[in-house]
């Protein structure tokens, strides 16, 4: 598809108001996008476990106005309103209008919230994201009442990344791949599409426990880490790199190879913030606590066998990757061991998902 398909036609219907309601997770790199070219287009592959327990629940309330003009909303987050989170909302309704034409004839109000705390280092722009755009195709169904359901995931999909790239992974599940490569069919840098290949069962129910190591503000955005690729010295490697990973993730999820995905995760992970310590200004995201938790998980692993690994966002935080069948000897390991280099002993314990749901 190209993105001048996203563009509606006159639309059949008119709505006056309404509410709708959606929540929608966030999810977790396990090969990562890092750097991107102009519109929110990937410079690599990525591919993501969509979380369950984390996400974000958005209602969208819209009143017609009597004259166009420019966009009007208000936002809210957890009843409070959030005059700072204005830019970053015109910005991506500037971007997404083309597709959205309807975007400048309402009064909408933005009420949000997550099951996971604010600025926890977990991907809130992910689940809100893509929360907001799943409440404006909801609009747009009613416009447009023929819309197919595949249809409404692809848009969805497509204007999520224009607001945050990594949201475009959040509307579907259980897997989801972004970034046109030669493994996956179907793959596009536009939007998210659904793992298309089979996954042992060693991989159903996989769990996900984030350790929140450091819950403050990342010194660096994630905006401000993705334009330092551009003419970093490692960039194309790192590109080819992830192609490649991807080309071998695909024989190890229909294996069920758990050490090779460790392996495979694991080193993704540190590339990413490899990425960060080698670019010019150069950054480091990860703590001492952050270390002392790789370094644990390393050692228990060599010492039970058990199929414990670890992934990392551009943060801090340690999400500790498990199969459900080994869930009570890990998740007792990160009580007792791991959840001291936590703040406040604070984690989450979260699991793959299956996606975005619709709130009556």
């Amino acid at each position: 598809m190209t993105e001048q398909q996203f563009i509606p036609q006159a639309y059949a219907n008119h709505v006056s108001s309404g509410t709708v309601s959606w929540e929608s997770p966030s999810n977790i790199a396990l090969i990562k996008y890092w750097g991107k070219k102009k519109d929110q287009i990937p410079e690599n592959p990525s591919i993501s476990f969509t979380l369950n327990a984390c996400k974000t629940t958005t209602v969208l309330s819209y009143s017609k106005k009597e004259t166009i003009s420019d966009f009007d909303f208000e936002v809210y987050l957890d009843g409070e309103r959030k005059p700072d989170f204005q830019p970053k909302i015109k910005t991506f309704f500037e971007r997404v209008f083309v597709y959205l034409p309807f975007l400048k004839q309402y009064k909408f109000k933005i009420e949000t919230s997550n099951t996971f705390p604010h600025s926890s280092g977990i991907a809130s722009s992910a689940s809100g994201m893509s929360a907001l755009a799943l409440c404006l195709m909801s609009l747009e169904q009613q416009l447009q009442p023929e819309m197919t359901t595949a249809f409404f995931n692809k848009k969805a999909s497509f204007l999520s990344r224009l607001g945050s790239g990594s949201a475009c992974r959040s509307i579907e599940g259980d897997i989801i791949v972004w970034g046109d490569n030669e493994t996956v069919k179907g793959s596009s840098d536009l939007f998210g599409v659904k793992y298309p290949y089979a996954v042992h069962d060693n991989f159903k129910g996989y769990q996900d426990t984030i350790l929140l190591v450091d819950k403050g503000e990342k010194q660096v955005s994630s905006t401000v880490g993705h334009n330092l690729m551009h003419g970093h010295p490692f960039a194309q490697q790192r590109f080819a790199q992830a192609h490649e990973n991807l080309s071998d993730l695909k024989p190890i999820l229909e294996s069920g190879d758990l050490d090779s995905f460790i392996a495979l995760i694991e080193r993704e992970a540190l590339t990413l913030h490899a990425m960060m310590m080698t670019s010019m200004p150069y950054f480091i995201l990860m703590k001492p606590n952050t270390l002392e938790v790789i370094n644990k998980i390393w050692a228990f692993r060599k010492a039970t066998s058990l199929h414990v690994g670890f992934t990392l966002d551009a943060g801090a935080n340690v999400h500790v990757l498990y199969p459900k069948t080994e869930a009570k000897s890990i998740l007792e390991f990160i009580k007792t061991e791991l959840a001291i280099h936590c703040q406040n002993g604070q984690f989450i314990c979260d699991e793959i998902g299956f996606g975005a749901k619709q709130l009556q």
